[in-house]
């Protein structure tokens, strides 16, 4: 592994908020990658971008000093001033050999992530080593590093627990409703346009849920929202009007009172009697406590959930452990793979080498004797030869590919 490297810019040594000085868009990439190839004599780089990471995985023969990092930084046109160039070099991670493969697996498994066992990090990994794939930035080497990768990552995935409990405040929501077997066309009243409503009302919609009323401060949100899930938008201050009734009441506001008091949600209710879900996502919530005192409900609040959350980050964490010794056997695995490979590419010459060794012979250096043989005795020096010629490809090849990886 003496030729892989990695240098990391991550949420571990620098703000988020820098991150982005980092981040190289599509446009660019291709010609600040060429560049750097050219600057550095790089045979085999790809990028990696991602929310909470930047990273170059790349070949490269020599050592990677603070220097190297610098000009690397300088090379890429980064807008970093020169005057802050040291003290951001100093954040950089720097990996190298095995390290550096050990470093991608984990990332790639989701080990070095903000939340551990997000499996969406290995199809941005994947994704970013097929787009510089694509243009003749990486070969061979990096061909074998990602196939490893990937095998890794889905043994980590499949034989671990590390991915399996959700930790989504929306996806334990969902959970929730799932759980209370509602009807596909139950009757869902939204309070709320926001990122956290708008990705659990995705949840309802992808499983068949297609009733909502979208209740919003800005009506052109609600009706952005509404359009999605081809619902009705409605302005919040005309939620007391509402009388079509509602199964599920989701809410999710920045209001700091409740916004679905006990008057609002006999309103809503407008005489029906039976028990409501209600999911309040809310801080503070939005429901008062008279509507859960005084009603017959199913509360889904934001407090239990994070509760389910946390317990379920702690069972992710006790995974590690497996991950890791996964980990360690394909590295284990991957070595001798590398040196077989290695060998191969070495010694594909062999076999030319030897046909124009047996050419010489017969055209050149035996010619004489040769043209004065009996084509029976033609016929059986080429049947001899044809037999020495795949014996002298084969045979060295073995021994080599059996020194190198039972011995190194």
């Amino acid at each position: 592994m003496k030729s892989l490297k990695v240098i990391a810019f991550t949420h571990k040594k620098i703000e988020l908020k820098d991150l982005g000085k980092f981040v190289i868009c599509n446009e660019t990439l291709e010609d600040r990658l060429r560049r750097l190839k050219d600057t550095f004599h790089i045979p085999e780089i790809f990028y990696v971008g991602t929310c909470n990471r930047v990273e170059f995985v790349f070949c490269y023969d020599g050592d990677i000093s603070p220097a190297f990092v610098k000009d690397f930084i300088r090379t890429l046109n980064f807008c970093v001033p020169e005057d802050q160039l040291d003290s951001f070099s100093e954040q950089v991670s720097l990996y190298q050999d095995l390290e550096a493969l050990n470093h991608l697996l984990r990332i790639s498994c989701s080990l070095e992530s903000l939340i551990v066992g997000e499996k969406e990090i290995l199809a941005q990994v994947r994704k970013a080593y097929e787009c510089c794939k694509e243009v003749g930035f990486t070969g061979d080497y990096l061909r074998m590093v990602m196939n490893r990768v990937v095998k890794t990552a889905k043994e980590v995935y499949t034989n671990t627990n590390i991915s399996k409990k959700p930790i989504s405040i929306v996806s334990l929501a969902y959970r929730k409703l799932r759980d209370l077997k509602m009807c596909a066309n139950a009757r869902i009243l939204i309070i709320g346009a926001g990122e956290t409503n708008r990705n659990l009302s995705k949840y309802l919609q992808k499983h068949k849920y297609s009733n909502f009323s979208i209740f919003n401060r800005t009506l052109d949100r609600a009706r952005e929202m509404a359009a999605d899930l081809n619902g009705e938008a409605h302005s919040l201050d005309q939620l007391s009007e509402y009388k079509k009734g509602f199964d599920i009441l989701i809410t999710c506001t920045g209001a700091t009172e409740p916004i679905v008091t006990n008057d609002i949600y006999q309103s809503l209710l407008n005489g029906e009697t039976g028990t409501k879900v209600i999911v309040d996502l809310a801080v503070p919530g939005d429901i008062s406590e008279d509507v859960i005192v005084n009603n017959p409900v199913h509360y889904i609040e934001i407090n239990s959930l994070q509760d389910i959350a946390n317990q379920n980050l702690q069972d992710r964490y006790q995974e590690l452990v497996h991950a890791e010794r996964i980990i360690e056997r394909n590295i284990a695995e991957f070595m001798p793979e590398l040196r077989q490979r290695r060998v191969e590419l070495a010694m594909r010459e062999v076999p030319l080498k030897i046909k124009e060794i047996r050419n010489t012979a017969l055209t050149a250096v035996f010619a004489n004797e040769v043209s004065g043989l009996d084509p029976n005795s033609r016929e059986v020096l080429e049947k001899v030869l044809a037999y020495m010629e795949k014996k002298y490809i084969s045979v060295p090849m073995v021994m080599a590919k059996d020194i190198l990886v039972n011995n190194c």
